[in-house]
């Protein structure tokens, strides 16, 4: 079962190594829910009280006694949650993949895919290390040994971004944020299916990797995107979220449109035609073939509703004009 994660972390972080995410800035912990008068208490979040505990999405128990004040990112997609709660002022430290916002850049990188650099992270005096995934469990260890929290979460779908979302505002201290946040990302979403209800199903496939064909199977977070923009992924039965695909198949399955990211020269519409076979594919010969913005469609975090649009304009762009 690790092993699994680890290739389906491996696979998101390769495509994310092929462009980048993160932004705010951020107001002092004092100062971030101010005392609300009797008649405003409808109007705002969840006023925080510490000792706080979480529990993470792997059963793992974090009891913080107050907000962290300096935390460290270890994915593009955390960090994007991160700065968009205001906290980029507390960011110390981040991958080498994390470059949105644009400040993102000019926070300090404690590692990448592979590698965590343990010791810079705990000169850093950090308090809380926010992870993809369940991490490496020797890392996990010297870290919690030097007193620092580590907090792990995976998230696959909208409504599972919305939550991390509010969970981060809840231990920051910055629930009136996050409300804010998941509130218009929910509208947003909600829009975007409205507009979309009454259209046909058409069929697509997502290509995540290209050799070996690997596409976005049942489980994944763009397979949910496609289902919500009104496609049908022809890799939802596959077993597992990302799935090796023959491409005997990929032309048996016909797709009518044909997505992947928009982050190297062997994934362009040109490139993507000439492929042996492909040029009887329905996607290929109406010229369906849509890369999409990799910084956007790779990273469940603030802008997963980004995505969802960019995938619904793609699927049926006659509704968007």
């Amino acid at each position: 079962m690790n092993n699994i994660r680890r290739n389906r972390i491996a696979i998101i972080l390769i495509v994310l190594t092929l462009v980048m995410v993160l932004s705010v800035g951020c107001t002092p912990k004092n100062q971030d829910v101010e005392k609300p008068e009797d008649n405003d208490i409808e109007n705002i979040g969840t006023l925080v009280e510490y000792p706080l505990e979480i529990e993470d999405q792997f059963g793992n128990k974090v009891v913080f006694e107050e907000a962290p004040e300096k935390i460290v990112s270890l994915a593009p997609s955390n960090t994007e949650i991160l700065f968009s709660l205001g906290l980029g002022d507390n960011v110390v430290g981040v991958t080498s993949f994390c470059d949105y916002p644009e400040e993102a850049g000019t926070k300090e990188q404690v590692g990448g895919f592979q590698e965590i650099n343990i010791e810079r992270i705990i000169e850093l005096e950090t308090d809380m290390v926010f992870q993809y995934g369940p991490g490496d469990e020797n890392i996990n260890n010297s870290l919690k040994e030097a007193g620092i929290k580590v907090i792990s979460y995976e998230p696959e779908t909208i409504d599972e971004v919305i939550d991390l979302i509010n969970t981060i505002g809840k231990i920051t201290g910055k629930t009136l944020e996050a409300e804010e946040i998941t509130k218009d990302m929910m509208d947003r979403r909600d829009a975007i299916v409205e507009k979309i209800k009454d259209a046909e199903k058409v069929r697509v496939f997502y290509e995540i990797w290209h050799d070996p064909l690997t596409a976005a199977g049942p489980g994944s977070f763009m397979d949910e995107l496609m289902a919500l923009a009104g496609g049908d992924n022809i890799a939802k039965d596959a077993d597992s979220p990302y799935p090796q695909f023959d491409v005997e198949k990929l032309i048996e399955m016909d797709p009518e449109v044909y997505l992947s990211a928009d982050d190297m020269e062997e994934r362009t519409p040109e490139s993507i035609k000439q492929r042996p076979g492909y040029e009887s594919i329905t996607a290929i010969k109406n010229d369906k073939i849509y890369p999409l913005e990799p910084n956007i469609v790779s990273r469940p975090g603030p802008r997963i509703v980004d995505a969802l649009e960019l995938v619904a304009k793609a699927i049926h762009p006659e509704l968007f004009k």
